[in-house]
């Protein structure tokens, strides 16, 4: 049994039935239980389309010659004529002996004609019903070869119109098993419902993706909160004999070495920081939520975090409603961004900050735009600027933005960023209104 390999066709590849199949659907034959291989699903479907076309054909066809020569045999009078004109031919003898009037002698000679003109009427009838039924059964197999030859064309097409599609179905379902990306072409061949299922699978393909990137950036997440939780925990041990330690340098050391010290507890209090941001992000928000309004949590935050050498520009909408969330875990996240902000500013510049009603999804929110006019972030750094550790600041530690868009998530919520280099950068939170259940 003949095998069709696996081949990738191109968009343009000939849509014939000696076709490449197509990118994407690799098309192979299948094993039956027994372990024998089957024959592939074109040449099945056309064997099926073809069968069903043909064999009623023949039936029929048949049928209709077999009535067709029973009805002419019945029509047929030759046996009975032939027995008419004998036993005619016998009457007439016996009235020649007869003695009859010339009337009636001319009336019987009259009759014996038409018997005989009858009966030769009959002989040529059967003659040429003979021949016409074979004539009948020859067109019968004429016609049987013509809806052989059309029912072949339209099982081929029909065949085509189906199996090619339902391969392709097919081969999509793997390349979504390996996670691959499904192709994306344009008016394809097939019955507009095999366009509603690609446009479906598509968009299965797309979740299924979205959820493996989800559930990878889930176990990323975590693997770095542990991380951050450890190193947390190993960096407070020592910090408070530390600080101990500096107190005690502070009032014992002499003035010459009070720089010294200085350097010391500003090295101390870094670390202490740090130890304070592993330690933020390694642990997710927890207690029980209550109702936040976030207009009033951003202008408390902005008022407190903003430095009065740089411009506040900050609105908040009317009539926003009030959020079912962590109250200290977004004071956090919103302070996180303003820090970016006013560190992006520098010594001048202006942070504009704007509460407004939103919505995420089918869901009420409110969200929260915090722009500054910095010099805003490159291209190839933008997508990765929530992620752990990435940093453009000396000694940042990269975890203030990644503990904002730990702390939104945690909410339901999305948090995104728009920059243009030279003109500034505008953070985005959206935080749901019932994110918290």
């Amino acid at each position: 049994m003949r095998k069709q390999t696996d081949e990738w066709a191109t968009p343009g590849s000939p849509r014939g039935p000696e076709s490449a199949p197509r990118q994407g659907l690799p098309t192979r034959e299948l094993p039956m239980r027994d372990g024998r291989s089957r024959a592939p699903f074109r040449t099945r479907l056309f064997a099926m389309l073809l069968l069903f076309a043909v064999i009623p054909s023949v039936v029929v066809t048949l049928v209709w010659a077999g009535a067709a020569q029973r009805m002419l045999s019945r029509f047929s009078a030759r046996s009975a004529w032939e027995r008419i004109a004998v036993s005619g031919e016998s009457a007439f003898r016996s009235l020649d002996r007869s003695t009859l009037t010339p009337a009636q002698r001319a009336a019987i000679e009259q009759h014996e004609t038409e018997l005989r003109e009858s009966a030769q009427l009959a002989r040529r009838f059967d003659f040429v019903a003979g021949r016409s039924m074979r004539l009948v059964i020859v067109g019968a197999l004429v016609l049987v070869a013509l809806v052989a030859v059309g029912a072949s064309r339209v099982a081929g097409h029909l065949s085509r119109q189906l199996s090619r599609p339902l391969d392709e179905l097919v081969g999509w379902t793997g390349l979504i098993r390996q996670g691959r990306v499904l192709p994306d072409y344009g008016e394809r061949e097939g019955a507009p419902e095999f366009e509603v299922l690609r446009s479906g699978m598509r968009t299965m393909a797309r979740e299924l993706a979205a959820g493996r990137q989800r559930a990878l950036e889930a176990e990323r997440a975590e693997a770095f909160r542990e991380s951050a939780r450890r190193f947390a925990h190993e960096l407070k041990n020592p910090l408070t004999p530390i600080r101990f330690a500096v107190d005690r340098l502070r009032r014992a050391s002499p003035p010459e070495l009070s720089d010294t010290v200085e350097v010391l507890a500003e090295e101390a209090a870094r670390l202490e920081s740090m130890a304070k941001s592993f330690a933020q992000f390694g642990r997710l928000p927890d207690g029980p939520p209550a109702e936040v309004d976030m207009a009033e949590l951003v202008t408390r935050v902005a008022r407190s975090t903003v430095p009065e050498r740089l411009t506040l520009d900050l609105h908040c909408d009317e009539d926003l409603p009030l959020v079912t969330g962590y109250h200290e875990p977004l004071v956090r996240a919103v302070t996180n961004v303003l820090l970016n902000a006013v560190d992006a500013c520098g010594n001048t510049g202006t942070i504009r900050v704007h509460v407004l009603a939103a919505t995420l999804g089918d869901e009420p929110a409110v969200g929260v735009d915090i722009g500054d006019t910095g010099p805003g972030i490159p291209a190839d750094t933008l997508p990765r600027i929530f992620d752990p550790y990435v940093t453009t600041k000396p000694g940042g530690t990269g975890l203030g933005l990644a503990i904002a868009a730990q702390t939104v998530r945690a909410h339901n919520g999305h948090i995104f960023a728009e920059s243009t280099v030279g003109q500034g950068t505008t953070m985005s939170l959206r935080i749901p209104v019932h994110g918290i259940a």
